[in-house]
């Protein structure tokens, strides 16, 4: 039976798992950790101390956020990581590790999970949307991942929200259309600084039918399915499927399903509608979809 360790690295937390198995893997163990923003080097120490703590592991299988080089292993750029731009993530952790490294864009982890075992299975052209402190994407193109020529297939965070704005933080779809752009609008209506206002705490009072909350999810939900409809026209995917935490919220699903339907209701007759779903791995896509990467060196 194999053992590889599967590390998810988001803006907040890492997660990581040692997925066992021979044709088919399952989760073993999970946890995660404060994802180090200090330097590189702390950064890099704390994947080490993660390896370190397993036991026979043949190898290292990284998701994280960023443009990625997945052939070459090098972090191009990456956002709130900024530090590790420029890295070569999978040579570097390997000389400490001593074990084979993959790294590969996490919205890319994600459709790969999909694909592979999830809600993507037997569709050739698809749409992979993963909310987190941004927007990551993934596009499907005949059953394969299709990254790009400089990698940056799919990164619908810095598409700019307005077309008469600048590309500037604050004018792109991941700011205002992430989960934590959510959050901020949240926190204005609860008049409380965003960092208190957590996920759980927004769909708890959704599902309490709260009105101002209810309001703030069916507008961010509207930009969401205005991304969406715009996407389908751009490529046409035969599946739009839906990633990260808040894919995992039902009443978020079902508002963003319920703001195309408006959208294509206004919309010539003969423009296709989008088919939304939720990631079948949800939380874990990211995990599995590493692990794939990892199958594949």
């Amino acid at each position: 039976m194999r053992k590889i360790l599967a590390i998810d690295i988001g803006g907040t937390f890492i997660k990581h798992a040692v997925m066992k198995g021979t044709r088919s893997f399952k989760i073993s163990a999970q946890n995660k950790i404060p994802t180090p923003k200090e330097s590189h080097e702390e950064f890099l120490k704390a994947l080490a101390d993660i390896f370190n703590a397993q036991e026979e592991v043949e190898g290292i299988a990284v998701s994280m956020p960023g443009l990625i080089d997945t052939f070459k292993g090098v972090c191009i750029s990456s956002g709130a990581l900024e530090f590790s731009s420029g890295h070569f993530i999978a040579e570097e952790l390997q000389a400490m590790c001593g074990v084979p490294v993959t790294v590969e864009n996490d919205a890319n982890c994600a459709a790969l999970a999909e694909i592979k075992s999830g809600s993507l299975v037997g569709i050739k052209d698809a749409f992979v949307l993963v909310f987190g402190t941004g927007i990551g994407g993934a596009l499907v193109r005949n059953g394969e991942l299709y990254r790009g020529a400089h990698f940056c297939a799919g990164e619908v965070s810095f598409m700019p929200k307005n077309i008469y704005g600048s590309a500037v933080e604050e004018n792109f779809c991941g700011y205002e259309f992430g989960a934590l752009g959510l959050q901020r609008s949240c926190a204005e209506i609860l008049n409380m600084p965003p960092e208190e206002v957590t996920g759980e705490m927004i769909f708890d009072l959704i599902e309490e039918n709260d009105d101002d909350m209810l309001d703030a999810l069916y507008k961010f939900a509207h930009g969401v399915a205005m991304i969406i409809f715009n996407l389908q026209i751009i490529y046409d995917p035969q599946k739009f499927a839906i990633g990260g935490g808040i894919s995992a919220r039902q009443s978020f699903i079902d508002a963003v399903q319920d703001k195309i339907d408006e959208i294509c209701a206004d919309a010539p007759e003969y423009l296709p509608h989008p088919e939304v779903v939720a990631c079948k791995h949800r939380n874990e896509a990211n995990l599995f979809g590493a692990l794939y990467r990892y199958l594949k060196k």
